[in-house]
């Protein structure tokens, strides 16, 4: 399993699990699939920023099979 800290690695219909900017202390996760990636910079090391195909917002924070 990869982190979502490189932008390489993120593509359109990937299945990841992020974590919303509400979510940040917690660290819960939200599973989804992208749909945009936000982030232009190739590394973030927080995450990529990414929209997902429900509208939700949030930084990769594991990329699934």
């Amino acid at each position: 399993m990869m982190d979502g800290t490189k932008r390489v690695d993120i593509k359109p219909g990937l299945h990841v699990n992020i974590v919303l900017k509400k979510d940040q202390r917690t660290g819960a996760l939200t599973e989804g699939f992208v749909k945009d990636i936000l982030t232009s910079a190739p590394v973030h090391h927080r995450g990529i920023k990414v929209r997902l195909e429900d509208g939700q917002i949030g930084r990769v924070k594991e990329i699934l099979d």
